[in-house]
């Protein structure tokens, strides 16, 4: 087995050469893979294991026609890339990754670190990812994989004492990840993912006291980027049932707010799986729209929506703003829609708590609005279909008797597989 070092020989050669050093030091075999795009004119004398030539011809085994792609070398070294380490690893070969580069070396390495599965030590030496404008496009990859970032300030093409002491780090980093324990992820009870956010916080903590005594409960931070990591591990099958206590990307990706980049294709994540799901409509009472900033800017969708009209909760530098009930009806009405299309629908449940979607909407919290709140479970019971069961609970989502009424609904789901 071995440890693979990934970089442009022609940009990075003497960097590469130092982590290649020093993890064979550390009695581990390397792998060294050329990812160079540059026009050839710069000689390398470290010689790689896996050349830039060889990537190129694995991607054209994979891409019809690569040369004429429009995206040229970056996509198709990628493309090859992204095959070889598959194959390492599949082979049983591979221990970790480890890449040095800058914006273009990350854009190919990273789509070849997503292929590898959680657990795989993979550890990315850049400058590039702290980028603000393009957050988005390095977060696509971070929100699915466990990678790890050396943000390292300066640039790390020629040699000079600050970029040494990068790769010595960063190849002491990825041996100490490979030379750990090496624990298994199989759970010893069963596993059971479950989306949370601050405002359902107490919900969540009351869930996981209940249940904690007979599954292991994971947890998917939802705000959007969370949101996608769920939908890349819950349709694998990863997890033996799904708590969906906080879905409200989906209705911000409806409404236009900051937590639906996890798209249109959120509640569908679980709709093919024979395990349980159990939905609540956690977050479906706000708008996240902050900073709050964007109120005096003529910001498209405070001035569609006129959310500073409405009720507001504002803790730079989010802002939440309370949906109202037309919105409201549209959130259940696609809600229901979508979980309509769910297959093996004894195994789907749905909780709602009839006091308050979040703590902001709770009796007594700045954005409460019973009259809005009961618009939700009569138009989802309106259109659901009614092989999901619906259960109706008298508290908000952060009381430990909604809690009670997701575990009783999680065990109904497992007894129901079982008939």
């Amino acid at each position: 087995m071995s440890i693979a070092i990934v970089g442009m020989l022609d940009e990075r050669e003497e960097a590469l050469g130092i982590i290649r050093e020093c993890i064979e030091r550390r009695g581990h075999r390397t792998c060294l893979i050329d990812i160079s795009v540059g026009s050839g004119a710069i000689v390398s004398r470290l010689k790689a294991d896996v050349s830039c030539g060889e990537l190129i011809a694995l991607a054209a085994e994979r891409v019809e026609n690569p040369a004429g792609r429009k995206s040229s070398a970056t996509s198709i070294m990628a493309e090859g890339l992204r095959a070889k380490v598959a194959a390492l690893h599949e082979s049983g070969e591979l221990q970790g990754i480890i890449a040095i580069t800058g914006m273009t070396g990350a854009l190919i390495s990273l789509p070849a670190m997503t292929e590898l599965p959680f657990g795989i030590p993979k550890l990315l030496i850049s400058g590039a990812t702290a980028q603000p404008a393009h957050s988005s496009q390095f977060g696509a990859f971070f929100s699915l994989r466990d990678i790890t970032v050396m943000h390292t300030v300066v640039d790390t093409v020629g040699m000079n004492a600050l970029v040494r002491r990068l790769a010595v780090n960063g190849a002491n980093a990825i041996c100490g990840m490979v030379e750990g324990d090496g624990s298994s992820l199989a759970a010893e009870k069963p596993s059971v993912a479950i989306t949370e956010f601050g405002f359902c916080e107490k919900g969540a903590h009351y869930i996981r006291e209940i249940l904690e005594k007979d599954y292991e409960l994971v947890s998917f931070h939802a705000t959007g980027i969370g949101d996608t990591g769920a939908m890349d591990l819950v349709p694998r099958g990863v997890f033996n049932a799904f708590i969906d206590l906080v879905p409200g990307s989906f209705s911000d990706h409806l409404l236009g707010g900051n937590r639906g980049i996890a798209g249109p294709g959120r509640l569908e994540l679980a709709a093919k799986l024979r395990s349980p799901y159990i939905f609540c409509p956690g977050g479906f009472d706000i708008i996240s729209c902050g900073p709050p900033e964007r109120k005096d800017a003529n910001d498209p969708l405070w001035v569609s929506r006129r959310l500073a009209e409405r009720k507001l909760y504002i803790h730079p530098p989010r802002a939440q703003a309370r949906m109202n009930a037309g919105e409201t009806e549209l959130v259940a009405k696609a809600t229901a829609e979508k979980l309509n299309g769910y297959e093996c629908k004894e195994r789907v449940k749905v909780v709602i708590p009839l006091r308050g979607f979040s703590s902001l909407s709770a009796e007594g919290c700045p954005l409460h609005d019973p009259d809005t709140d009961r618009v939700f479970p009569e138009a989802l019971k309106g259109s659901l279909d009614p092989a999901i069961g619906v259960v109706e609970v008298d508290t908000d989502i952060n009381s430990p008797a909604f809690a009670r009424a997701v575990a009783d609904a999680l065990q109904q789901a497992f007894e129901a597989l079982k008939e």
